[in-house]
């Protein structure tokens, strides 16, 4: 009877302690304010920043990243481009943390790749390090515009081993530098070798293959959004049809949307349904435990 009494008591402190850490902790998440802080560095280079947005009442156990990659032909562009999804984001997904990032732009001293993925993995692994101060849960949704919907697919194809990507937006990506909309321009091979440190690469390595993320789908490939334009005189629509046929192969949940128009310039109805499908797929793939 004594044995029973002690296992009893020591179960109900057990209880009482586990009862009173879940209670201080949605405490502590109900005393948590909404923040935003600009400019946040996350390197040594003036480029390598980031705005964070954080939600009210965030906890590490339930608070995801939603990051934001602009576009600019991997050598212009800036954070600011991707604001108009800000507030749509608050209003839709209030208890998400938004992450808009600025990356290293390609010059003559810094080539793009693979610089500008491990500047998206900088970013990743320092809101990794700092989720306890910042009460995130470092899982991601990843949404990029044109060279950053390029960057993002590759992060998520090729770097991103610890599988903490669970959803990419990819808005009119290249996919395939082997298309002949590229291999055929003269221009394009110079542009190329521009954009490539060739000392991170093996000798040999074909960079239209390796930079292509529609040739670096596998089964590891998260679940994928693809929006492309019926006439974009920049990303020729194959790009995208071949992403879609890369991920049908791999069985990757996805789905493929084409608007009428160019580089992204669609009617206000293609961009409220882009918006919209964007919106679902975070509902389903970095769905926040109530």
């Amino acid at each position: 009877m004594k044995k029973f009494f002690i296992l009893l008591l020591f179960f109900g402190i057990q209880y009482s302690f586990i009862s009173c850490s879940k209670d201080s902790e949605n405490n502590e998440a109900e005393t948590l304010t909404e923040t935003i802080s600009l400019n946040v560095s996350y390197g040594n280079d003036p480029q390598q920043k980031y705005d964070l947005y954080l939600p009210a009442n965030r906890s590490v156990s339930k608070t995801k990243v939603i990051l934001l990659i602009h576009g600019g032909g991997w050598v212009e562009g800036d954070k600011s481009d991707m604001d108009l999804f800000i507030p749509y984001i608050k209003l839709r997904h209030p208890n998400h943390a938004i992450v808009n990032i600025n990356y290293v732009l390609a010059d003559a001293d810094t080539p793009a790749f693979p610089n500008q993925f491990l500047d998206v993995d900088a970013v990743i692994n320092k809101l990794t390090s700092e989720k306890d101060e910042l009460q995130i849960l470092p899982e991601f949704a990843l949404i990029g515009a044109s060279a950053g919907a390029h960057i993002s697919l590759m992060y998520d194809y090729v770097y991103d081993t610890d599988d903490q990507v669970k959803m990419v937006g990819d808005i009119v990506g290249p996919t395939d530098f082997t298309d002949p909309f590229y291999s055929e321009n003269p221009n394009f091979p110079v542009l190329m070798a521009a954009l490539v440190d060739e000392s991170a690469y093996p000798s040999g390595t074909n960079y239209m293959e390796v930079l292509s993320p529609a040739l670096r789908v596998s089964a590891d490939s998260s679940p994928t959004l693809l929006f492309y334009g019926s006439e974009d005189p920049l990303v020729p629509l194959t790009n995208g049809n071949t992403l879609n046929t890369a991920l049908i192969a791999f069985q990757i949940d996805h789905n493929f949307t084409v608007y009428e128009g160019g580089h992204g310039d669609w009617a206000p109805m293609a961009i409220e349904n882009m918006k919209e499908q964007i919106s679902t797929y975070i509902d389903t793939h970095l769905a926040v435990a109530q």
